[in-house]
């Protein structure tokens, strides 16, 4: 079928079913053209990579041919707030207004639904962190009797981080199965259930990996196999698959290991001390090892990691615990269902702790992440591509890849190169805003190399002009969380000398939403933020009129990663910067950039503080993957464009 043939024509029409059908609906030939594209790598099973600028509708785009392709359809996103949104908004509103007959169904990770098990468990030991948990349990207990679901979204008078929920939940590792008691009541089993017969199933990136490698294993199917695979925000995807077609372990698995082991010691072996000690010392032994590294926060190389005073003796007390509270558990498992899966769980995390420090697969860079509570062991595949690759070749399908920001001035080949997609075709739509007029762009004249020490405070000082022309109303966003608590520190005493009074905000004072939500309301904010404000906020209208990013967003060269992936490929003879450092940036800038125009009817100054945009021979590759806006570098024609706003 031609595009011109394509009852697509009609649809996104100013007389279609969604003109008549969702108020507020605009037609825009880029979403027209966008929707076209997916119409056909659906029909052909083929892959489509689509990069689609803010206001071009990609939701409707790719949602209309996928309600229409009467196939089964899998929509994986990277955030829980877009998830929400296209299963609770944006997909009932398509599927009444095409009044298509499609059953749609939001599947997430096990953590988010209460385990019947876990639950009872936690309420008869009666071993509560606060007593603020021991209340929770019996407000948790009501609203599983009266829930359909068990998901605890559901359930507003729990904080989403309240410290109970990860003893009424399950994991991978704790969950028993067909063996567990509330196996027919099951919230997880019931949402895979109801996914398996749905037409459309949402989840997010996380979980779609997760259900990837467990077919690899063989274990289970947690998704059905489907006719078109949807990835929206699908530039978070090679760092996500990294993590899932890695082998990872976590200190955190060892301490839930242990809680769970004295559980059973207390309801079901009682007559058998030797299992409550061997759990007690493996917890002690965790935390020790914890002690080694200094503080929170930090990603460290493998050899920086394994030269720390005490890590060998630490890891190998931490592996002697392991295996003694295996051994016990041995001892019990025939007792018992979930004591059987303790002594599974035991005996497949000595395997783990064994091949992290071994080291037996080259194409893995091990590192360490330093949490408050726990430590992170990884490692991580240079590349996924061969990986994903597996799975887009196993069966036929559609696979769609879209993002407003996956491209360096329309090129595709870095993601492309990154995810194994060398049979994808591509698409690339610009915003249908008018930039030029909607916005201004600033390079501030005489800023300092970005690596001087002074370079927080000339930030400040060349932000605080901007701020004061813009009346607040303004994001600030840095690319290190040191950087950002000096930037704020900085404002604040600025402010405090000038009496300027707008309301400053800084990322971790409390949840972003909570933030956003006051940001909004203030309408003269300004908000300090590192990598939570970069992406998936969504600020319209005149709250937020300026975005000021303090430097170009290179990933840190001792990411211990990308250290690993700069020396392959410069090995190989590629260059590293070119190729993979800058497309990076790229991307990351232009999801910052994109917070600042959010419709047809927003204004507003885009400001970059980092001198390398105009100084480097990269500096213009970087701004013409940028949105078409009006640029200067002088701070008159900032102040007469917020002047010209105000007239």
């Amino acid at each position: 079928m031609s595009a011109s043939d394509s009852k697509l024509n009609f649809i996104f029409s100013e007389k279609g079913p969604l003109a008549e059908g969702i108020p507020g609906y605009r037609t825009r030939q880029q979403q027209l053209e966008m929707a076209l594209a997916i119409e056909t790598a659906i029909q052909e099973n083929k892959q489509l990579v689509a990069e689609a600028g803010t206001g071009t509708g990609k939701t409707f785009a790719y949602l209309v041919p996928a309600l229409l392709s009467g196939g089964k359809v899998i929509v994986s996103t990277g955030t829980k707030t877009l998830q929400d949104q296209l299963f609770h908004r944006d997909l009932p509103a398509v599927r009444d207004a095409l009044k298509v007959p499609v059953t749609v169904e939001m599947l997430k990770g096990r953590a988010n639904y209460v385990c019947h098990f876990h639950l009872e468990r936690s309420a008869n030991e009666g071993r509560f962190v606060s007593r603020e948990d021991a209340n929770y349990v019996h407000v948790i207990r009501n609203f599983v009797e009266n829930s359909k679901t068990g998901d605890k979204a559901e359930l507003i008078e729990v904080p989403e981080n309240a410290t109970i929920w990860p003893s009424v939940t399950s994991t991978r590792d704790n969950c028993m199965g067909q063996e567990c008691n509330f196996y027919k009541d099951c919230f997880v089993m019931d949402a895979r259930k109801r996914a398996l017969a749905a037409d459309v199933v949402v989840v997010n990136h996380h979980l779609f990996f997760a259900d990837v490698m467990l077919r690899d294993e063989g274990v289970s199917e947690l998704l059905p196999s489907a006719n078109t695979v949807i990835f929206d925000e699908a530039h978070q995807l090679p760092e996500v698959a990294g993590l899932f077609f890695g082998e990872d372990v976590s200190t955190s698995q060892l301490l839930e290991l242990a809680r769970d082991a004295e559980a059973e010691y207390i309801t079901t072996a009682k007559d058998c001390p030797a299992l409550q000690e061997a759990a007690n010392a493996l917890e002690k032994s965790v935390r020790d090892f914890r002690l080694v590294f200094a503080y929170e926060g930090s990603r460290m190389p493998v050899q920086k990691a394994l030269a720390l005073k005490g890590f060998d003796s630490a890891y190998i007390e931490m592996q002697a615990k392991l295996q003694a509270l295996t051994n016990v558990l041995e001892t019990q498992a025939p007792r018992d269902p979930a004591l059987e899966n303790c002594w599974q769980r035991g005996a497949g995390l000595m395997v783990q702790l064994q091949r992290w420090l071994a080291a037996e697969n080259a194409n893995l860079v091990r590192w360490v992440e330093v949490f408050t509570q726990s430590v992170q062991l990884h490692a991580t595949p240079l590349s996924v591509a061969e990986g994903f690759g597996k799975q887009l070749n196993a069966s036929p399908r559609a696979w769609i890849f879209t993002s407003a920001t996956l491209a360096v001035k329309s090129d595709f080949s870095h993601y492309i190169g990154q995810m194994g997609l060398s049979n994808a075709n591509t698409g690339y739509w610009e915003s249908p805003f008018d930039y030029g007029k909607q916005a201004l762009f600033y390079v501030p004249e005489n800023m300092p190399e970005p690596n001087s020490p002074g370079y927080s405070a000339a930030v400040a000082t060349v932000a605080l002009p901007v701020i004061q022309a813009s009346g607040g109303r303004a994001f600030v966003l840095c690319t290190s969380l040191r950087a950002m608590r000096e930037i704020h520190a900085l404002l604040k005493d600025a402010f405090e000398q000038n009496g300027i009074e707008y309301p400053l905000m800084m990322q971790g004072e409390s949840s972003r939403s909570e933030l956003l939500e006051r940001f909004r309301k203030r309408g003269n904010a300004v908000l300090v933020g590192s990598q939570s404000f970069w992406e998936g906020v969504d600020v319209r209208g005149e709250a937020l009129s300026c975005v000021i990013i303090d430097k170009l967003p290179f990933a840190p060269p001792d990411d211990p990663v990308l250290a690993a992936r700069i020396d392959k490929m410069n090995e190989e003879g590629k260059n590293a910067f070119m190729e993979y450092q800058l497309p990076y940036a790229v991307i990351t800038l232009k999801q910052g950039a994109g917070r600042l125009i959010r419709d047809e009817a927003d204004s507003g100054v885009l400001m970059i503080c980092d001198p390398r945009l105009i100084s480097k021979p990269y500096g213009r590759r970087i701004w013409q993957s940028l949105p078409p806006f009006k640029r200067s570098r002088f701070l008159a024609d900032v102040q007469a464009f917020f002047e010209n706003i105000k007239h």
